[in-house]
């Protein structure tokens, strides 16, 4: 089966391509490398990610980027409060991709920790779209209790379904994330919690690019 992402060797020969600057919109890039990624965070909100607790970053070669957060935590049980066993992060990005290329995400490794009593439940969530599209992908991923651990979960789109970025005008790309935890049937008195954080070091969200060449007009 397709997973979406194009081979190393074309990537490579895509990105070192000579390619013409295009005119960017008023608000957008200053200058923006004409053969490269350039991620600016347009805005950053949720529960999951306070002000000055997310970043992006873009790899070397161009084919991913990462979000790094070091406060999104969900819990439940104990004595958390109402409102902590759901916690979200809306990013909005904008994307700057070299001239005559268009792109889509064609998979995401999330990564945390999770500490699930016997009998509770958590759940990692995601959604995409691109500002003023209707096409919205949407991805869940259920972990039971009980769990003391590492979690990761990736998630894939076949080459067929991948949602493209339009050819030719400039659309902010949108993630939204959420991490929820149930106390369910475990006891009352124990919290469960899950995270997309490290006490001792910020965990990555990983974004994986596919590229290809937008038609001529």
């Amino acid at each position: 089966m397709a997973t979406g992402l194009l081979l190393s060797g074309t990537l490579a020969a895509l990105l070192t391509s000579v390619l013409p600057a295009q005119h960017q919109p008023s608000g957008g890039f200053e200058d923006p490398p004409p053969d490269k990624i350039v991620i600016k965070v347009a805005t950053v909100n949720g529960s999951g990610c306070p002000q000055g607790t997310a970043a992006v970053a873009v790899s070397e070669d161009n084919t991913a980027f990462t979000v790094t957060y070091s406060d999104y935590l969900a819990q439940a049980g104990g004595g958390s409060a109402p409102t902590d066993f759901r916690k979200n992060c809306q990013l909005n990005l904008l994307v700057h991709v070299p001239g005559g290329f268009t792109y889509a995400v064609a998979s995401a490794d999330y990564r945390g920790f999770a500490a699930l009593q016997p009998g509770a439940k958590g759940t990692q969530r995601a959604s995409y779209y691109f500002q003023g599209s209707p096409n919205t992908e949407f991805r869940t991923h259920p972990f039971s209790g009980p769990l003391n651990d590492n979690w990761q979960a990736t998630d894939t789109t076949d080459w067929a379904q991948l949602v493209w970025a339009p050819c030719g005008v400039q659309r902010n790309f949108n993630i939204n994330t959420e991490l929820r935890v149930s106390a369910g049937t475990s006891d009352p008195g124990k919290v469960s919690f899950m995270t997309m954080d490290s006490t001792d070091g910020d965990i990555s969200t990983v974004y994986h690019l596919a590229w290809k060449e937008c038609p001529e007009s």
